[in-house]
């Protein structure tokens, strides 16, 4: 049986790019069954230029602006095939992407997500990725902890995957994509093609690392909801509060230095609820609203 894929492309006020990434599926070497666009409310003309352009060929939806989460889960709402395909309207795929990951499905029964390598261009210029970034297969939940470990512009996802686990977290202004890939990445391994086979522009404004500081703030929210769910095994629960001590410590210690007394009692309530152990610069210094001491020195960290 053939696997039929819905590609879903959100976008909001990237008129200038958008094309593009519509292109580049519509050129796929293996083609698609379905392209679903969702304008997030644009203001820059978008949805009149590609109703124009693309009539025939793309399906397209129009709602009030609600993030990328949202738009991407109406996209995701409104399709027939097996497979779901998502590429981010300011990203390109090269022509055999689509190709090279059905090939890995059709010899891989037991497949659930591929993803693959990539090129990144920042500014116009290719620029090489860190040793962090690299990107693997097989049972990656730990990788999958310190930072998004999969592109989503890169996924071919089983729909029935999606039914399961569910889809983005649309309270999560951002990180949504690291907190489905640990929800995945918890109960199932995922295949990986060492290939570049999508370019990733960066280095725009409208960029959702550049619209919110601390972005750990919302990687913090996607571990403390892996972990109540409870369905963690042990040792993937151990990680996990270890990487949310990390992080938490992190925070904790820009809070300091800044005199933020909410985000500390945020921190300080956190650690204590899932009996991480307190910093020492916490520990030594008693900073809270709940206490009647006076304000304390604000260490330097």
């Amino acid at each position: 049986m053939t696997a039929s894929v819905s590609v879903v492309i959100p976008t909001f006020n990237r008129l200038s790019t958008v094309c593009r990434a519509i292109d580049s599926v519509l050129h796929q070497t293996r083609a698609a069954a379905e392209v679903i666009v969702v304008d997030d409310g644009s203001t820059d003309g978008t949805a009149e230029q590609l109703q124009a352009k693309y009539a025939n060929s793309v399906s397209l939806y129009v709602q009030p602006n609600a993030g990328v989460s949202a738009a991407r889960n109406t996209g995701i709402s409104k399709t027939q095939g097996d497979w779901i395909a998502l590429l981010d309207s300011d990203d390109e795929w090269l022509p055999d992407k689509l190709k090279q990951q059905l090939d890995v499905i059709d010899n891989n029964t037991d497949c659930v997500l591929c993803h693959t390598d990539e090129i990144w261009i920042r500014n116009g210029v290719r620029v090489n990725q860190m040793n962090k970034h690299k990107k693997t297969g097989g049972d990656i939940f730990e990788n999958c902890l310190p930072m998004c470990a999969i592109s989503p512009s890169s996924v071919l996802i089983k729909k029935q995957l999606l039914d399961r686990v569910g889809l983005f977290d649309e309270s999560l202004p951002a990180c949504e994509d690291y907190d489905l890939w640990l929800r995945i990445c918890a109960i199932h391994q995922v295949h990986y093609l060492d290939h570049p086979l999508l370019i990733k522009y960066g280095g725009h404004e409208d960029q959702l690392s550049r619209k919110y500081w601390g972005m750990d703030r919302f990687r913090i929210q996607a571990l403390k909801k892996l972990l109540d769910d409870n369905s963690l095994n042990s040792n993937k629960r151990q990680k996990t509060l270890s990487m949310l001590g990390k992080k938490i410590h992190i925070l904790l210690k820009g809070a300091v230095k800044h005199s933020n007394i909410s985000l500390i009692d945020e921190c300080h309530a956190t650690l204590n609820r899932y009996d991480i152990p307190q910093p020492e610069e916490a520990m030594s210094s008693s900073v809270g609203t709940n206490t009647q001491s006076p304000k304390p020195e604000i260490p330097l960290c």
